[in-house]
């Protein structure tokens, strides 16, 4: 990981923007990690965001509530999927930084890393910190 890392990446929670194939917009929040320039995202495997990330990979990203009520404005970004390697690495990283609560949603992937996903954002310049 670079030392230089995206102010997003100390907020506990970002609403992550997918795209269906329609254009329409579906916002998650979801929990984050400092990764490289941008964020590292971790989820299900078999979700919707996955799925639509795999046909689109532009997003959009704000800082949010645990309920995804927008703390600030939303930057534009690429994700990626990230290797089964970098993966693990990401759920190490979510428990660090979540510690018991992470700990206790990482339990079932570490089970079976096969059922969880994690993709690198690349965000385009932007505030983030609002």
């Amino acid at each position: 990981m670079s030392a230089v890392t995206h102010p997003l990446s100390q907020r506990r929670y970002v609403s992550l923007t997918t795209f269906r194939r329609d254009g329409t917009p579906v916002a998650t929040p979801v929990w984050l990690v400092a990764w490289e320039d941008g964020i590292a995202v971790w989820t299900n495997a078999g979700t919707g965001k996955v799925k639509r990330l795999r046909r689109n990979p532009s997003v959009t990203v704000a800082p949010c509530t645990f309920r995804g009520r927008l703390l600030g404005d939303p930057i534009a970004g690429q994700a990626r999927p990230l290797t089964a390697e970098d993966n693990a690495r990401v759920m190490s990283l979510i428990v660090r930084k979540y510690r018991l609560q992470g700990w206790l949603v990482t339990l079932r992937a570490r089970r079976r890393p096969s059922s969880t996903v994690s993709y690198a954002v690349t965000l385009a310049a932007g505030r983030g910190g609002s």
